[in-house]
């Protein structure tokens, strides 16, 4: 064998991949010190782009959203967190909840992706949810007897988001499922919530005062409420009004 194929060989019997074959004749080195910092270097940098990919194909979202151009204007963020707290997702940490109030279309889907987008980029790991697919396959996992699997996936997260809450009524079984999942994630990780609905109306979600009071005391104990003003994006964007 010559010395690349041994290499490729080594490569695989120590489970390194393919990325060090493939890419260590490229390296500039001054010495033998300085091509072996570089090479592990390169594979540090390596598994570290593939593991914030891995979570960003994990996490589920619809679409890739950043806060690139992303306007703060128009909403009412409390002082006890900032704009840059936000961006780095430094709340999830803390294992505080966000919760994101407005009117449809004005921007707290794309700030919750953005956010969850950011802290699959420092590690985390997210899962990105519209709420009443969440409790759809609750509800499938429970009948198929898989729920106690389903729910330890879900343990694994830093960060669950659950967009469009409130926008479909539960029944009384995924009421329960979902009140479970909040229950669980209670002080162990963050949760991020999108819902047009103030929460005096949230019984008509759930049909369960005593449930419905017992998700906000959850939910609220660590969370920042976020109200979002103004007009729809889509709606001022849309091209049936420019035309």
């Amino acid at each position: 064998m010559n010395s690349d194929a041994l290499i490729k060989h080594y490569c695989k019997e120590l489970r390194l991949g393919k990325n060090i074959y493939e890419s260590y004749s490229k390296i500039d080195a001054t010495d033998f010190g300085d091509f072996l910092a570089q090479l592990l270097k390169m594979e540090i940098d390596h598994r570290e782009l593939a593991r914030k990919n891995r979570n960003l194909k994990s996490a589920g979202f619809d679409v890739i959203k950043t806060f690139e151009d992303y306007e703060f204007g128009d909403i009412q963020i409390p002082n006890a967190i900032s704009i840059e707290e936000l961006k780095t997702g430094a709340f999830i940490d803390k294992l505080e909840n966000l919760i994101l109030y407005g009117p449809v279309g004005t921007g707290k889907s794309h700030m919750a992706t953005a956010i969850g987008v950011a802290a699959c980029s420092r590690g985390k790991k997210v899962k990105f949810y519209r709420t009443a697919a969440l409790v759809n396959l609750l509800n499938e996992a429970k009948a198929k007897g898989e729920l106690h699997r389903f729910m330890k996936q879900l343990r694994k997260t830093d960060l669950l988001i659950c967009d469009e809450w409130g926008y479909v009524p539960f029944e009384k079984d995924g009421s329960q499922l979902l009140f479970q999942v909040i229950s669980e994630c209670y002080e162990k990780r963050s949760i991020i919530i999108t819902t047009n609905l103030e929460f005096s109306k949230w019984n008509g979600i759930f049909y369960d005062e005593k449930l419905t009071s017992a998700i906000i005391d959850r939910l609220v104990h660590h969370s920042h409420l976020l109200v979002f003003q103004g007009q729809s994006y889509r709606l001022t964007h849309s091209t049936m009004k420019s035309q």
